[in-house]
This record gives C-alpha cells, sequence and structure tokens, in this order.
C-alpha cells in the first residue's frame, strides 16, 4: 500500500515529528510505500480563499490552487495525521487542509437532489490519527466526548469514504508525560502502524 503521511507540527524536533518518523519507517519496514507531508515545512496555506469559498457549491469545483495536494491524496491508499490536539481541536493548519484538499469532486460529491455528500476517496481504506492532548484522558473522553476522534471518524472519514478502517492512537497528559512514556508510546506507534 501507499500510505499519506500527514504531520501538522510547527517544530521540526516535536514529539509530533517523531511520531511521523516512527510510522514511516514502521510502514516501510512493513513493505509500504510513504508519502510524508509536512505541512509546515512545504508552507502549506490553510486559509481558504474568497474565491475558494465562492465556487463551493458549483459543479466542476476549480481544485488548480491545490492540484500538487490533491494529486497526493488521490494516490494514497492510506492516510495517517499526525498532530498534537491544542484546545481540543486540530491544529488550525490541519484544519485548513482539510477545508482546501477535502475538496467536492475531491473527497466528496454533493448530490443534486438533496445536498446529500457523496464519498469519493474509494482509494482510501485506512485513515488513522496519531496524536496528543495535554489533557488526561478522563477529561477528553467524559468530560469533552473525544471531540476530535467525532471530527475525524463521523465528520470525515464517514462522508468522504466508504469501508474505512479508522482507528486513532492518543498520548494523554502529554505535558506531564516523562521520557519513558513518550518511547512506550512511540513503540505502541511502531507496533500497531506495523500491523497495517
Amino acid at each position: 500500500m501507499h500510505i499519506l503521511v500527514v504531520l501538522a507540527h510547527p517544530i521540526k524536533e516535536s514529539f509530533a515529528a517523531a511520531m511521523a518518523r516512527t510510522a514511516v519507517a514502521a510502514l516501510e519496514a512493513s513493505g509500504h510505500t510513504t508519502d510524508l507531508l509536512d505541512l509546515y515545512a512545504e508552507d502549506f496555506d490553510p486559509r481558504l480563499t474568497a474565491d475558494e469559498r465562492a465556487r463551493h457549491m458549483e459543479p466542476d469545483y476549480d481544485i488548480s490552487t491545490v492540484a500538487p495536494l490533491v494529486a497526493r491524496l488521490r494516490a494514497a491508499d492510506g492516510l495517517i495525521f499526525v498532530f498534537p490536539q491544542w484546545w481540543f481541536n486540530l491544529p488550525a493548519i490541519l484544519k485548513g487542509y482539510l477545508d482546501r484538499v477535502f475538496a467536492p469532486g475531491v473527497a466528496y460529491d454533493i448530490d443534486p437532489k438533496g445536498g446529500r455528500l457523496v464519498p469519493m476517496l474509494g482509494n482510501v481504506r485506512h485513515f488513522w490519527a496519531l496524536t496528543t492532548t495535554g489533557s488526561p484522558w478522563w477529561i477528553v473522553h467524559f468530560y469533552m466526548g473525544n471531540p476530535v476522534k467525532r471530527l475525524l471518524k463521523r465528520g470525515v472519514a464517514a462522508f468522504c469514504a466508504k469501508s474505512l478502517d479508522f482507528h486513532m492512537l492518543s498520548l494523554h497528559s502529554m505535558d506531564q508525560s516523562t521520557l519513558e512514556k513518550r518511547e512506550w508510546f512511540l513503540e505502541r506507534i511502531r507496533r500497531q502502524v506495523g500491523k497495517l
């Protein structure tokens, strides 16, 4: 398989970057090919333009401003998003990637009879998220209802692809984590991703 790994963190030496490197190494060790898309390193502009928004519901939506990124998405059999959760949400650059690249005619089509979204990412069979949170597990799950997982699984994956393997690995209480806990989590990523 060919896996697109999308990294969203501004610091090259971040733990998110270490997670992305670990995932790529595990995938390649299992015989897969990878494409590491570091949104910050590639200077991705997350801002949806006025023209893009104005044409959003029109037939034959023009993707020319993000065509190279669309080509990379269409070439993938699987996606792995790697990011920290800030304010119980995606980093702005990753949200912008979804807004601009998961566009009409790419990730979904709009049914003209009722406005229903029709999934178009038939090439993508696996959608994973590798993430960290500053909050403990119980805050994320019980108090907040795990919003990032719900957003990605129900609000993105379910509308863009059918019969998708969705999986999310999260390291909670990142700000208080020890080196041993972070190394354990990287090993968990290595084992789980290596099974793809």
